[in-house]
This record gives C-alpha cells, structure tokens and sequence, in this order.
C-alpha cells in the first residue's frame, strides 16, 4: 500500500515537473523574475524527484530482464551471472526507494531545515552579564568566529555594531557568505556563551562570571518572506559609529520596526541611509524567517536534540574557563582542554560534535 501510494505521489510529481518545464520558458513568465525564480526554485526539486524516479524504473526494467533469464535460460553461468545481478538490483532499489520516500513524504518543515543548512547566515553577538568584561568577551568571540571562518574561506561583512563602555562591544551583527553550509555550522552557535576568568579590571586576581548571548539566523532572500512595506516603520537619527564629522550631520543611521512581529532592527554602520536601510532589511528578513520558523517546528515532532537545535537564546550552551584552559558545552557534556586554540578559531571539532549528537 505504501508503494502505491509512492507511486501515485511519483507520477503527480513528473506531471508537475512537465507542467513547469514548459512554463518556465514562457516570455511572460521570463519576464516576471519574482514570478520566474518561484518556478525556477520548484523546478529543482522536482527535477531530483524525477531523475530518482526514472533510475527507479529503468531499474524495474531491467530487473525484468534479469527475472526472465532466471525462469528461462538454461546456460548454469548465465544463471549465476542473474542471480548476482538480481541481488545488486534489489539493493539499488531499496535505496532509490528510501531516497524517494524521504523527498517525496518528507515534511515540509524538515525540506526547510535541510535547505537552511546550506543558507548563509547572519550572527548577532549581545553582551549580557558583566558589564565592560561581556563587551570585551564579545570582542573576544568575534575574533574567534572571524579566525574561523578564515579557516573556511568564507567572508564576513559588519552590518552593526555598538560599542562598548571602555573596550569591546555591546552588540555586533554579521553577514556571514561562503561555500559548505555557513548556516548548518553556525546555528549551534545561538545561546548564552558564558567565560569564567580574572578581568584585567580585577586586581585582587578574582575569577569573575561573565555572559553573552548568541544569535545565527540563516540568510534568506526576498523571495523567501513576503514582507509588506506597508508593515515596515521606519525610523532615522543620527549614528553614534565611525564617520567621523558624517556622523554629526546626517541622520544616515536606520531602525525598522516590523509591526505584525515587533521585531525591531538598526542599522548606522554605513554613510549613506539607503545602504543602511538594505542592510537592516536583510538582518529583519532573517529574524522574521527564524520567527516563523520556530513557530513551525514547535507544532511538529522532529527526531532530534531539542538543546542542540533549537537555538533559544535564553540556554547556556558553553563555558569558556581560562584559568582550567577548558571549553565546555553544556548540551553534550563535551570538554575540549585547549581553550586557546579553541579560541583561535579552533572550533569545527566541536560543530562536528554537535552535528552528531543532532542526527541521534
């Protein structure tokens, strides 16, 4: 019953995939782009479905052939040769069968999930408890995700950033772009990141507790939320960044607030107003998509660590202890003691741990 229904599922999608394929070349679709990379993105997945189900059946096909060679002729080696292939085509089968059940039943939720770990991502870094220690912790693990992703060969841009009181900083926003899924090693970034260690402030040598706050969200394009002008308030003063005069003169510095969510975001690290209005609409963008996104998957049951990948904010995912040179995670009890190679951008050993734990 569940290969019927496989079935039947396969040939609605090959009729779509034949409907969108002659659309997709129509000039008034061409000439729509929003209306064209809709289609274009469908078009892509559908083609996966297709490809797989015509494996499926040149497979079937031949299996066919390897069957009425068995039941009919009489060559002993020929008959040897069937039932070696009859074996490896039923092994292919089986696994073109659990490809398309996962493309064609997978929930809607988890194709997003999937398709976010290959996002580009924006990181939002807060200071928390500790006063001028958390700024300067921030600037601390700035450096580290900067170092990192040199390792990887993936760029980073500024899109916010507020000072701190003496050194460091209260907040700073990334854009964060590369290759090899920037998003899905990021996202186990997001929660509270805490340090133990002797601020230079402190002259009696005390370890204090300080604590900050991760945020990774992954980078989405316009096509992917539909945000109405209309529910965008937008709001301008003057910037308090580097500028120099520019800063005293023109109010270039941009809050959007997004009414139906009261998610508010600024921007003032540009000289001109539009780049910083471009730039805030890229980091609301994100936050909107993570805002839905969340509410999708409380409502459903993934198989996962709900520490590892949900991302709240509010959870201690890691502390950073200088004086016993340890970093440890707290979702899965894992302690790396090399905190200043950690540090150093060090830390894809423990991503990777993270990834794993999530699959379990």
């Amino acid at each position: 019953m569940k290969k019927i229904s496989l079935i039947h599922k396969l040939e609605i999608s090959k009729k779509n995939f034949l409907e969108i394929s002659k659309s997709i070349t129509q000039p008034d679709i061409i000439s729509n782009s929003k209306k064209y990379k809709i289609l274009l993105e469908k078009y892509k997945k559908l083609k996966k479905i297709v490809s797989s189900y015509e494996e499926y059946n040149k497979k079937l096909v031949y299996l066919k052939e390897i069957n009425f060679i068995l039941e009919n002729d009489l060559d002993i080696e020929m008959k040897e040769f069937a039932k070696i292939e009859k074996y490896n085509i039923l092994e292919n089968l089986s696994s073109i069968e659990k490809k398309l059940y996962q493309l064609v039943f997978f929930s809607k939720e988890e194709h997003v999930m999937e398709e976010d770990y290959r996002k580009e991502a924006i990181v939002e870094i807060r200071s928390g408890t500790g006063g001028d220690e958390a700024c300067l912790f921030v600037e601390d693990i700035l450096r580290m995700y900067t170092m990192y992703f040199k390792k990887l060969g993936w760029k980073y841009k500024i899109i916010y950033a507020q000072k701190g009181g003496i050194k460091g900083y209260k907040e700073i926003i990334l854009e964060v772009n590369g290759e090899k899924g920037v998003y899905g090693n990021l996202k186990f970034e997001s929660g509270v990141h805490r340090v133990q260690r002797v601020p230079k402030t402190e002259s009696q040598g005390r370890v204090h507790t300080s604590a900050i706050t991760v945020a990774v969200f992954p980078k989405v394009k316009d096509i992917e939320v539909n945000i109405n002008l209309s529910d965008i308030k937008k709001d301008t003063f003057r910037s308090s960044g580097s500028g120099g005069q520019h800063v005293n003169k023109t109010e270039s510095a941009v809050r959007l607030t997004h009414i139906p969510s009261q998610i508010t975001v600024e921007c003032q690290e540009e000289r001109s107003q539009h780049k910083n209005f471009e730039k805030a609409m890229i980091i609301l963008r994100s936050r909107i998509y993570q805002n839905e996104k969340e509410k999708r998957l409380a409502k459903i049951s993934i198989k996962r660590k709900s520490l590892v990948s949900t991302g709240d904010r509010s959870v201690k995912i890691r502390t950073y202890n200088y004086p016993k040179n340890r970093v440890t995670d707290h979702r899965i009890h894992k302690s790396i003691y090399n905190l200043i190679g950690f540090m150093n951008g060090d830390i894809q050993e423990m991503i990777n741990l993270l990834k794993f734990f999530e699959k379990k």
